[in-house]
């Protein structure tokens, strides 16, 4: 005969098991962000010395693909635990989240290029960012801004990402029907994209497409997605294969370096006949093969589940990288002031140098800043 304790445990569910979050995710993506910074500030010397200088890959590729990763986190463990409509749901209430955070980044920084007026060099700043016609017929404009029809290439990061998070329910009710489906349904989508089928157009007025085609994106996203569901295998230590990703990213360099490109006509002339193979807008298979590389490579130097990551600047930008959005979203626009400060003070080593610190301590504020916002101290 059973007791009431026990029948008490038999009939209560055991709590569900929360999955740890992977240490090397987030401080990647932490890294990730100071690059994206860097990369923002307008004439930037930092920027030579980024990771896109040297290969075809960029930080672009490091935010979508753990995205990706993070977002099987989040809505893959959702879908498993509460099926279509609670994933749809959660899809959706992050949609809107990014939806205004792209909205107000694009009137921020609209009203900062208004107040700074011109460049030393006599350039407006609204018109080093395209935001000319916008001022001139805000109208019209604003409809289109509103319904994603007017994406001008500063603020087309988070529209592609909308897009591709979109696409998160068809592919994991496409893994539903069979594990292979979804792969079929990315590399369609890629395939589309490439040949010009699959694209969104970023101006009323023109037929010029986003900067980021979503539809040939979202093969990184859903790659860094299936890899954390595990739907992918994950590649372990290969010494063959470590050798062949780091002859990949030395073999790259050549044709991607500007002062490769600039030594022998020959470095130039491969890298015009390649541009199909590494272009941005619609993520050619090149830029594909060289991240994976890069990520291999990474992935094996910080070890098993990153276990040589230690030390309080890896603690510092695991902040970052949990508060990636609000992070991002804070370096789109500190990125444009901290252009505006350097074309008066003048570009020298000394103030690029404290140009870039005070960006990196401005993210890393607005990480902790945002982690303390989201334990709701006043609950306590």
């Amino acid at each position: 005969m059973r007791t009431p304790s026990k029948i008490a445990s038999a009939g209560t569910a055991a709590p569900p098991v929360k999955r740890e979050r992977d240490l090397r995710l987030d401080f990647f993506r932490g890294v990730g962000m100071l690059i994206i910074l860097i990369a923002h500030i307008p004439y930037d010397g930092w920027a030579l010395w980024i990771p896109a200088r040297f290969g075809f890959s960029d930080a672009t590729e490091m935010f979508v693909f753990q995205s990706g990763m993070a977002s099987a986190i989040a809505f893959g463990t959702t879908f498993d635990r509460a099926g279509t409509m609670a994933l749809m749901a959660r899809v959706a209430r992050r949609l809107w989240q990014i939806y205004w955070a792209h909205i107000s980044v694009f009137v921020t920084v609209v009203a900062l290029m208004a107040i700074a007026g011109t460049r030393p060099d006599g350039v407006s700043y609204l018109g080093s960012l395209n935001l000319l016609p916008f001022i001139q017929d805000p109208g019209s404009l604003l409809a289109a801004l509103l319904t994603l029809r007017y994406v001008p290439n500063y603020f087309d990061i988070l529209p592609m990402y909308m897009v591709v998070l979109a696409l998160l329910p068809v592919m994991l009710l496409a893994s539903r029907i069979n594990k292979i489906l979804p792969f079929v349904l990315m590399i369609g989508l890629w395939l589309a994209s490439q040949f010009g089928y699959a694209s969104l157009s970023a101006e009323p007025w023109s037929d010029r497409p986003w900067f980021f085609d979503p539809f040939g994106w979202q093969l990184i996203f859903f790659t860094g997605f299936f890899l954390m569901r595990g739907t992918l295998p994950a590649p372990g230590y290969d010494r063959r294969l470590m050798v062949l990703a780091a002859a990949i990213v030395l073999i790259t360099i050549p044709f991607a370096w500007v002062h490769f490109l600039e030594m022998h006509p020959f470095f130039r002339s491969v890298a015009d006949l390649i541009t199909p193979l590494t272009d941005k807008t619609r993520f050619g298979i090149l830029r594909f093969v060289h991240f994976l590389a890069l990520c291999y490579i990474a992935v094996h130097i910080v070890g098993e589940r990153g276990s040589r990551l230690h030390g309080p600047a890896v603690r510092i930008l695991v902040v970052v990288g949990q508060q990636s959005l609000a992070v991002f979203v804070t370096g789109m626009v500190i990125a444009q002031i901290i252009g505006i400060a350097l074309d008066q003070t003048g570009r020298t080593v000394f103030t690029e140098a404290a140009a870039n610190l005070f960006g990196f301590s401005l993210l890393i504020a607005t990480a902790y800043l945002v982690r303390w916002f989201k334990n709701s101290p006043w609950k306590s």
